[in-house]
């Protein structure tokens, strides 16, 4: 069975292909931003924006995909049940780095499968991590080492490459936090085939 990933992101599909998911990529194109700032309005919090992006982008998709399953999928960190967004400057991904900086937070993903432009399935996972204690400099040093495409595109934090060094203890499953809870994913997409 081959799903579609309604997903920009190629550290998810690099997840789906290394469990051996046949899936092409279809952008959603949603736009994140002001579907964050709509809920956040209505009091939602970062578990209720995380689970609206992945179903939004999944549904959107496969409305316009008819009898093809497409994966939807989003990730947001909760500081304090605070949203904490992805960065759009290097100076606001170094002021999140500071305000994440020796505290623990939680980093929720939430996957969402749709056929026909409905939800079927939806899942969220979320893992605590806590980050050392780190000066400025070194936080500079550890964002100097990104480029700027990437922390713009993927948040502060590469767990993929190198920002396991920024955690004292990360609580949860490794793909989870890369964005794509895998064992949940495989479980349903075996019980889709029986």
């Amino acid at each position: 069975m081959k799903i579609i990933l309604a997903s920009k992101s190629g550290v998810r599909k690099e997840i789906l292909d290394k469990n051996k998911i046949d899936c092409e990529v279809i952008v959603s194109n949603v736009d994140e931003d002001e579907v964050k700032d709509s809920l956040l309005a209505e009091g939602a919090d970062p578990l209720l924006i995380s689970k609206n992006l992945a179903e939004i982008k999944s549904v959107k998709v496969s409305s316009k995909n008819p009898d093809r399953i497409v994966l939807g999928a989003d990730s947001v960190i909760s500081l304090k049940n605070e949203l904490i967004n992805k960065p759009k400057s290097r100076e606001e991904a170094f002021n999140i780095l500071k305000k994440l900086n020796n505290s623990k937070h939680y980093l929720i993903s939430s996957v969402c499968f749709s056929k026909n432009g409905s939800m079927i399935w939806n899942h969220s996972e979320s893992s605590e991590l806590k980050m050392k204690n780190f000066s400025d400099e070194q936080l500079l040093k550890y964002l100097n080492k990104i480029e700027t495409r990437t922390l713009l595109a993927y948040g502060v934090y590469q767990i993929e490459s190198g920002g396991l060094e920024l955690f004292e203890y990360i609580k949860g499953d490794h793909s989870s936090i890369m964005g794509l809870p895998i064992n949940e994913i495989m479980n349903y997409i075996k019980e889709l085939q029986k």
